[in-house]
């Protein structure tokens, strides 16, 4: 009990790795014990979840687990377009980018797709988000547009299609957000002609 106790008082937030419990003094054995005892959840190698955690943004769970088994990780592409409502995008893996000097994260807690950033994308549009008691990173939604421009050929381009038009027709994002994180991802070229052509059709409706 005073093993979870120093847990619980350590704000860890709803998920934690086993490394986080040996820094606090606890020996990883004693993890497995508390798992029996009910007090915690294991969720895949060396990442534990509070059983008495409220969720308070169930559906950002996998989302939290991800980053907490990776905290460099940046949610993007179809999974940051599912947390802004931006299309119908539901996707069963979660896409999340890494430096692409960074060494390949293994025995993840849940099914994934890893992209690679470098330089200004590691930084351009990305946000700090928090659920469950746990910070996570995310590519802001006009970023998240441009990057399904970037890797269309990855996660399909009808996909990227989809969300600029959805966009454009809500007027929830500006033109020049998108153009400006077009221009920082080098993909200008490819997305100006979309977005004429997108701006000209809701001009008519």
């Amino acid at each position: 009990m005073a093993d979870y106790q120093t847990l619980q008082g350590a704000d860890l937030g709803a998920f934690f790795r086993a490394r986080d419990a040996v820094a606090l003094g606890i020996h990883p054995r004693r993890l497995g014990g508390l798992v029996s005892e009910g007090y915690i959840e294991k969720y895949g190698r060396g990442l534990y979840r509070f059983r008495d955690s409220e969720a308070k943004a169930l559906e950002l769970e996998s989302y939290v687990m991800l980053s907490t088994a990776v905290p460099n990780a940046i949610i993007c592409l179809a999974s940051a377009l599912s947390i802004h409502e931006i299309g119908t995008q539901s996707p069963s893996q979660v896409w999340f980018a890494i430096d692409r000097k960074a060494r390949m994260p293994r025995n993840l807690p849940i099914q994934s797709r890893i992209v690679r950033f470098s330089g200004a994308m590691l930084t351009y549009g990305v946000e700090d988000r928090m659920a469950q008691g746990v910070s996570f990173r995310i590519t802001s939604p006009a970023r998240t547009i441009v990057d399904c421009f970037r890797y269309r050929r990855t996660c399909g381009l009808d996909i990227a299609l989809e969300a600029l038009y959805d966009v454009i027709r809500g007027r929830d994002i500006s033109v020049d957000e998108i153009e400006r994180a077009a221009e920082v991802c080098r993909v200008r070229t490819v997305i100006a002609p979309y977005i004429d052509a997108f701006g000209w059709i809701d001009s008519l409706g």
